[in-house]
Order: structure tokens, then sequence, then C-alpha cells
């Protein structure tokens, strides 16, 4: 596929003294990958690992695409459900200085995720990395043809889309629910150009006796200590964290009681945001946060948050990040929530 930030799903070693990467295509048009021949020095099971955890998938990779669902974030749609089980979650600024959630189900399909809202144009690169196909409940036209545009399957109830019902607790547009096994079945797996974040190979997340914060090999001492963070994306909205147990946890989420998304690792990004050209139907420009190139980030995981610089050179690429020397720095496999803020207007506060 030319760029090397652009190769197909790696493939770790299980119980390997050492990590292996290699390709593979994951279009429902080519055949799945074979391994290697075992008699030429390697008696290891091959294992691919998952695009979006950077954790083994010991059955096989699932027999679907990785679905996008845009789900709202206030109180109007409360409590959201399903977050609890997708493999990652990410919270992009709104019109109205409000928050929309994307969350990301490869591993498990839910029969009851929602409530679902419509799509936005920096939806092209939070779903491009891994051909995420976005499920979504209205959205502007011109949204919709620049997210088409650029490749990317779209499941909107607008146009007849299988699988939404209505939650009879709550009124439009805040009531509608999506079953992603019945999305599942007018869906076509897509290519998945490579993993969304640069996981730590398995044997250096797991040699480690005192976990560092990240599992990079050139992990900076500058590291510090967090237990809470408030990430603030405009005057009106920020969303409040703290560290419960090994996890971090929102603190003012609207999930349904006990099935929040819990975090191995959240990570903030400083993004440009720009306009994306159009208004809400209350008149409110519609912002568009520019999912690429680079800028500032804090990696928080365990009790430890540490500044770092990401990149991600194009809107289908994944992320990577760089310590202030310019040393790769990776992020352990597990559950990670990013949250995509202003670079100008937002903030982040950690105690």
């Amino acid at each position: 596929m030319g760029h090397a930030g652009r190769m197909n799903l790696r493939l770790l070693v299980v119980a390997s003294a050492a990590s292996i990467a290699l390709a593979a295509c994951s279009s429902s048009d080519s055949p799945e990958p074979t391994s290697p021949d075992a008699s030429q020095g390697s008696a290891e099971k091959l294992v691919e690992i998952s695009p979006l955890t950077g954790r083994a998938m010991t059955k096989g990779r699932p027999d679907n695409p990785v679905f996008v669902v845009k789900i709202e974030n206030t109180a109007g749609g409360s409590p959201q459900y399903g977050l609890d089980r997708a493999d990652m979650m990410l919270e992009e600024l709104v019109e109205g200085g409000l928050t929309r959630l994307a969350a990301f189900y490869y591993s498990a399909l839910p029969e009851k995720v929602g409530h679902v809202r419509s799509l936005r144009t920096s939806d092209i690169g939070i779903a491009g990395p891994v051909g995420g196909q976005i499920v979504a409940s209205g959205g502007a036209n011109g949204a919709y043809n620049k997210v088409e545009k650029a490749g990317i399957t779209v499941f909107s109830e607008d146009a007849g889309s299988p699988g939404f019902s209505s939650d009879p607790l709550k009124v439009r547009p805040y009531n509608r629910l999506i079953n992603l096994k019945t999305v599942n079945k007018s869906a076509k797996r897509t290519t998945i150009n490579g993993p969304y974040l640069p996981w730590t190979p398995r044997k250096a997340a797991k040699a480690t006796a005192t976990p560092e914060p990240t599992g990079s090999a050139t992990a900076p001492s500058a590291a510090k200590k967090a237990t809470t963070a408030t990430v603030r994306f405009s005057n009106s909205t920020a969303t409040s964290w703290a560290l419960k147990g090994k996890k971090w946890m929102r603190t003012n989420g609207h999930a349904e009681a006990g099935k929040d998304f819990a975090a191995d690792t959240m990570i903030v990004l400083f993004c440009r945001v720009g306009d994306a050209g159009y208004t809400d139907p209350a008149g409110n420009p519609v912002p568009e946060t520019v999912f690429e190139g680079s800028g500032e980030a804090k990696v928080f995981r365990g009790d430890e948050v540490t500044s770092v610089t990401w990149r991600k050179p194009s809107l289908e690429e994944g992320l990577t990040f760089e310590t202030a020397d310019g040393a790769p720095f990776t992020i352990d496999p597990g559950r990670v929530f990013l949250e995509l803020v202003p670079k100008d207007a937002g903030s982040v506060n950690v105690g």
C-alpha cells in the first residue's frame, strides 16, 4: 500500500521471546492470511492482534468490519447504552460547544447501542484508519457527501439502513437505538490499513515488573502523577475523569449505570478545529476537528501522565507518538479512550 505506516494488521507470536510483524489483508474479497511454515525455525502459534486494542485475537479475525457508532453525549441522550462493550472510544467537539462520542465495535456486536446521533465530516479521520463503517442517524447532506466521497460506508437511518429502533422512554432525536448484529447482516468487511495506535509488542509489555506509563522502550522519566483529570472542550463542556483501581473512568458521563467504558489508557490529543462549512438547524456553525497532522498529547496510564507529540500523516492513517527527544512512544495493549480537544480553546487539568 506504499506507506509503511499503512501496513495491514500485524501478527504477534504468542508466548514467544520475540515479536513478529506480518502483513495481512482484511478484505472480504481477499483470502485469509496463512501462518508461516512452522518447520522453518519456529513452532509458535501466530495470532493477529486487534487494531483497536493491541490484544491477541485468539479466535481469529471477527466476521465483521469495524463499526463506528455516533452517540449522543448530553443529558438528553442519557442513558448511553453499550459503551462497556466497545473496543475503543473517542470524544469529539460538535456545534454549540457540545461533544459527541464515536464508539468503535469490532470484537463484539451489541444488540443495543445508543442513543445514535448524526455524523460529522470529522468522522472521516476518525473512522479512516481502520476502514470503519459509520452508524448514524441524521446529518447534513454536505457531511454525508464528503464522508461517502472519502470511501467510508455509512449505515444511516435516513437512508433506510436496518437495525434501528425507538427507545419508548425518549423522544427524537434522542431515542434512536441500533442493533449491530442486524447491521452486520448487510455489511461487508473492509480493508484495515493497520493498527489505530502504536501498540507495545507483547514481549516488551510483559517484561517490565514495574509498569511504565506505557510500554515504550524509551519511556520518559518526566511522567507526572495524576489520579484525576478535567478535559475541557469549550466553555460549556468538560469531561471529568478519575482513576478507579487501574482504570480511567468518566465521573460526569451519561452511560447506563455501571456500564460506562473503562479505559486502560486515556489520551488527550490537541487538534486543530476548523469550520465544516454549514450550520445546524438552530443556526450554530458546525466545527470540524482536523484529525491529521501533529500536535501535543497527554497519555494517562495508571497514575502517571506523560506529555508526548502525536502524529497522523493523513486522515486514513493511524496514530504514532514521540517523546520530547524524538524517540517512539508506544501504548500498552488495552482499551483506549481518545479525547480530541481543540488546541486553541481546549485544555486539560490534572490532579
